[in-house]
């Protein structure tokens, strides 16, 4: 995907360049990549990213993954931040990268490149955007979930979603201004979907799903990894939604939860006593609070844009790769 602001490529390749003294040469003309950097005569394929951290981890390694599969070409990911854990699995998966301070993995044939240790300059603080803090991302999910929620009026968005008129108002323009919404004579059209997914899932990550966790618990019954399907979906009666990996369960039938993932509005202690669950800091199950309105998709299941998130934003590798499907069989309003 190529990423809109690309200077900070340019400061990231020239603090590398000072710290290894070689020269790095850039071209960021190419329309399939972000750019082309050359090292040594070794050619390098640039995807570039804000950042990478555990909010977007998994997404990020699985768009590395694809790039990887479709170019001859070793792969180096630029970003502005890569945290600790981000560079360590990047290291493990054998993918190169640099970030704006000039730390660095970078390994092909004879070149060895390993930098850490560098602080990046303080950014100055800007205003975030009011598309993506809480009523703005939980507009973007209404939107995404399905097409035809896109061409929905001002004020259904707004009884939908559970926001004010006001914040649909805001938020549709700074869309516009973003270029990700173009409205045409007789309907809203999505641009830059790709992009606008990403940053959806970052800041669900960041912002709203802190505010809605509720719980951890774990199943008072020792036998709910063997027998969950059935004991889960005899109960729930769409007053409590699975996400994650059970969700990500029953649209693939290709994966054994390991955690599980309740989205609901019920009172703590009837979930606990419906689904025979005890509080417990360290167990399997997360419960969340429901933050949309109406649950068309699946009497037992939270949408599939919140199923691939969760499922994406887990960062395990089994977790990404179900996420995936769930995106190409579900999600192709969104592709």
């Amino acid at each position: 995907m190529m990423y809109r602001n690309q200077d900070f490529i340019y400061e990231a390749v020239t603090n590398l360049e000072k710290l290894i003294d070689i020269p790095i040469d850039i071209e960021t003309s190419r329309t399939n990549y972000d750019a082309i950097l050359k090292i040594k005569n070794i050619q390098f394929v640039v995807e570039a990213k804000s950042a990478m951290r555990s909010s977007n981890q998994g997404l990020v390694l699985s768009q590395l993954e694809k790039i990887r599969n479709r170019s001859n070409k070793p792969i180096i990911l630029i970003a502005q931040y890569i945290s600790k854990e981000a560079a360590n699995q990047l290291k493990e998966r054998e993918f190169n990268y640099v970030d704006i301070a000039g730390n660095a993995f970078v390994k092909k044939d004879d070149l060895v490149i390993y930098i850490e240790g560098q602080k990046r300059r303080t950014a100055t603080l800007t205003n975030q955007s009011r598309a993506f803090q809480e009523a703005g991302v939980k507009i973007i999910f209404h939107l995404l979930s399905e097409s035809d929620n896109l061409q929905d009026s001002y004020r259904t968005i707004a009884q939908k979603v559970g926001v004010s008129l006001g914040s649909v108002s805001n938020v549709m323009a700074e869309l516009e201004e973003l270029n990700y919404l173009i409205k045409t004579k007789d309907k809203r059209v999505l641009k830059n979907k790709e992009e606008l997914l990403e940053r959806w899932l970052v800041e669900f990550n960041t912002v709203l799903k802190p505010r809605i966790i509720r719980s951890r618990m774990k199943f008072i019954d020792s036998d709910m990894a063997q027998n969950w399907r059935h004991k889960l979906l005899n109960q729930t009666g769409g007053e409590i939604l699975l996400g994650g990996e059970p969700a990500g369960a029953i649209l693939t039938d290709n994966l054994r939860p390991q955690e599980f993932t309740i989205y609901s509005n019920l009172e703590l202690p009837e979930i606990a006593k419906t689904l025979r669950l005890v509080p417990n800091k360290t167990g399997n199950v997360e419960v969340r609070q429901k933050f949309w309105q109406n649950n068309n998709w699946n009497k037992n299941t939270v949408p599939a844009l919140l199923i691939y998130t969760d499922l994406m934003n887990s960062g395990y590798g089994r977790n990404v790769e179900i996420a995936n499907q769930i995106f190409e069989n579900e999600l192709q309003h969104i592709q």
